[in-house]
């Protein structure tokens, strides 16, 4: 490009000589997203300096050029086999939009192309269609379109930003099975719907309904889900009895009455056996227009189980019901409701036998716990939790009457104090008189052959020349002046 070229080039546009301009090119563009400004030339120019400008495209007007490949914002490709340079310009704002100028560097007249500049905001939109579904369901997003892209591409995509919602989308009218998304086209009434199933919490959110156009940007409408979680289950307990019928009562929507009406088993909703299916044991019976019941005849064991009440294909909450079968012969029914009724009201303690130095367990008046605190709770965690509770209060109570026994019932030592002629035996826990000690009376009972044995013989003594040295220990205790005094 030659210098003086650039002036000329500049009087030409004021003075409307744009003889040369090949045609007008739209471009549109998001702010905070990236723009290409492409522009295709004559063959034989494949190597000749092209360039990007805004406005009079005067020097201060030039963006960038292919000798330059990348500046601030811009970066340009040459496509020589496409005869196409296409310049990039990033993160967009409000103030890019304008006119540009795609200019071929030559002798002469420069070869040119204007350009026009259009940005839009990266979000959608004013109207948005709120849509709910339950957990494990499904839900249907209806998407209208205009009359002129009925034979468009259609997508969906999650979020709300257009500039990469057909990048992003989870499904399009060219492919229109992709897992649980499924995608339909009503060209008559230029709707397409996306349904989508096996709902889950993550599945709410925004999402985008995009029609492609050839000219401009893609159209949009926004979308956004509300999946709820199950938390409204009709849920029941039931026992029956081997050999016997029950029935269950499934109530439904009115607004359901001419749906099919069925019984299924399995722990999870999603994926249950049909039992009304080839089973000649489950009958159903419609009681109203809001009610149907279920009986089972001639119960089995294998009967037991989780079993749910439907009145729609769909799982909506309010269109079933949840039942808890336990089956058992009527032996094992008494005997549950037995362990259940009969719970101990009151707790164990220990009580140690200080001859047999045995403990045993006694009831005591505080219990333990209550029927109101277990109601509710399965069987086997009811008798856990007492044997427990009962384990660790027998072990707390066999520690504290060790520590007592210890402390209280073991004669540490026994001094015998002669005092004239009376003589106490006293121990070291209390100083009691070992007389008044019943298990000291007792052991002294088990020395002699009887109080009044000993009372006679010491009453010889007494009177009598005895020998005071030859009288023993045990003796003396009944010796002493206030048992003699007794005597009398």
């Amino acid at each position: 490009m030659q210098s003086f070229q650039k002036p000329l080039f500049s009087l030409c546009l004021a003075l409307f000589c744009v003889s040369s301009v090949a045609g007008l090119v739209r471009v549109f563009g998001y702010e905070g997203r990236d723009v290409a400004v492409s522009c295709s030339y004559p063959a034989g120019y494949q190597t000749y300096e092209k360039y990007l400008c805004r406005n009079d495209c005067d020097y201060s007007d030039i963006l960038i050029t292919t000798s330059q490949k990348n500046k601030t914002r811009y970066f340009v490709y040459d496509d020589k086999s496409t005869r196409i340079f296409t310049t990039t310009i990033s993160n967009l704002v409000a103030t890019d939009a304008g006119k540009y100028w795609c200019g071929v560097s030559r002798n002469g007249k420069d070869i040119y192309t204007e350009i026009k500049l259009e940005t839009i905001q990266d979000s959608c939109c004013n109207t948005v269609n709120n849509i709910q579904g339950d957990e494990e369901g499904s839900v249907s997003i209806s998407c209208p379109y205009d009359s002129g892209s009925v034979d468009k591409l259609k997508y969906i995509c999650r979020g709300n930003r257009p500039s990469t919602c057909l990048q992003q989308a989870v499904i399009t009218s060219n492919n229109r099975e992709n897992g649980r998304f499924r995608l339909t086209d009503d060209t008559k009434s230029r709707i397409f719907t996306v349904t989508v199933s096996s709902l889950t919490l993550n599945d709410s959110g925004s999402y985008l309904c995009g029609m492609q156009k050839n000219t401009g940007p893609d159209v949009f409408s926004a979308v956004q889900l509300k999946v709820k979680e199950w938390c409204c289950v009709k849920s029941q307990k039931m026992k029956g009895i081997v050999g016997h019928p029950i029935t269950f009562q499934c109530p439904y929507p009115p607004h359901l009455r001419d749906n099919r009406k069925f019984l299924c088993k399995g722990r999870q909703r999603s994926n249950c056996t049909d039992m009304m299916m080839g089973q000649s044991r489950f009958l159903l019976h419609s009681d109203s227009s809001e009610s149907f019941s279920v009986t089972i005849s001639q119960l089995e064991e294998g009967d037991s189980g989780t079993y749910w009440c439907r009145s729609s294909p769909q799982w909506i909450v309010g269109n079933y019901t949840q039942f808890h079968l336990s089956v058992g012969t009527k032996e094992q029914n008494e005997g549950r409701k037995t362990k259940f009724e009969e719970l101990p009201a009151h707790g164990t303690t220990a009580v140690y036998d200080h001859q047999s130095n045995t403990v045993t367990a006694a009831r005591t008046p505080t219990p333990l716990v209550s029927k109101e605190h277990i109601e509710g709770l399965p069987d086997a965690a009811v008798y856990s939790l007492i044997a427990v509770l009962s384990v660790l209060l027998l072990t707390l109570t066999i520690l504290l009457v060790i520590v007592c026994n210890k402390k209280c019932h073991k004669v540490k030592e026994t001094e015998v104090i002669a005092m004239g002629n009376k003589l106490d035996f006293k121990e070291a826990c209390g100083g009691e008189d070992v007389y008044r000690n019943h298990d000291a009376v007792v052991m002294t009972s088990q020395q002699n052959t009887s109080k009044e044995a000993s009372a006679r013989y010491c009453l010889d003594v007494l009177d009598g020349d005895g020998d005071y040295g030859n009288i023993t220990a045990a003796e003396d205790i009944y010796c002493n002046e206030d048992f003699h005094n007794t005597l009398r």
